[in-house]
């Protein structure tokens, strides 16, 4: 299995929409994704990220299923009295807490706790598992048993924040150094693929994360 991790082009944040700049991407990013057999497209709810996929669907004549957890990962905590988002912190402030380095620790900083942080991480990831497993992928502990193991390829047209999430459930990582230590540009491309080399069973390893050679490709540089 194939799965494509899509950030939405360059955002009009205002309108929920794109930029002038961010339908360009999208465009190019479209010309990227009609190379590929995708067997299902999912797509957040959020505008940026349906006008993203607008373009690709359009030209491929698909349609995609609209997912509620694929919306921005914005659960809010209060730190010295400001509310905040959850993963909007100073380097030098969540490098001091060990805990943000461990994958089964992290969400027990209490400030973490108060937040409700990781009940809306579990729905994410939760809400990936169900996908998986209706395309044939069934999460065992730390792997997934290929119930109907395929060379099926999804897409989904999302955000930064919640592609952290979904990254961070499938290779076994703290979300926190994902979101502080890695960075995806607008209309990038995440691509995982399924390990298998024991029948039945299968990992999730990353082949690439957040490329934007096709807009290098049409002289467009990343907008952020």
């Amino acid at each position: 299995m194939k799965l494509l991790i899509i950030r939405h082009a360059d955002p009009d944040y205002a309108q929920d929409s794109l930029t002038n700049t961010g339908w360009r991407e999208a465009e190019l990013l479209a010309g990227r994704l009609t190379s590929e057999d995708v067997k299902a497209f999912y797509v957040s709810p959020l505008g940026r990220a349906r006008d993203t996929a607008s373009v690709t669907l359009d030209r491929m004549d698909r349609e995609a299923e609209i997912l509620p957890w694929l919306r921005e990962f914005n659960p809010v905590i209060l730190r010295d009295g400001i509310e905040t988002i959850a993963w909007d912190w100073l380097p030098a402030e969540w490098t001091a807490i060990p805990e943000f380095y461990d994958r089964n620790l992290w969400h027990t900083v209490p400030v973490m706790r108060q937040g409700n942080v990781f009940e809306e991480y579990l729905k994410v990831t939760g809400g990936l598992d169900d996908v998986l497993e209706k395309h044939g992928y069934q999460r065992d502990g730390e792997i997934y048993r290929a119930v109907r193991a395929s060379n099926e390829t999804l897409v989904f047209f999302c955000h930064f924040g919640v592609e952290c999430v979904m990254l961070a459930h499938l290779l076994g990582i703290s979300p926190m150094v994902l979101w502080h230590g890695f960075c995806a540009a607008p209309a990038s491309v995440t691509t995982l693929i399924t390990e298998e080399r024991r029948e039945g069973a299968a990992a999730f390893r990353a082949v690439s994360f957040g490329d934007t050679s096709h807009l290098y490709a049409a002289g467009l540089k990343p907008s952020f």
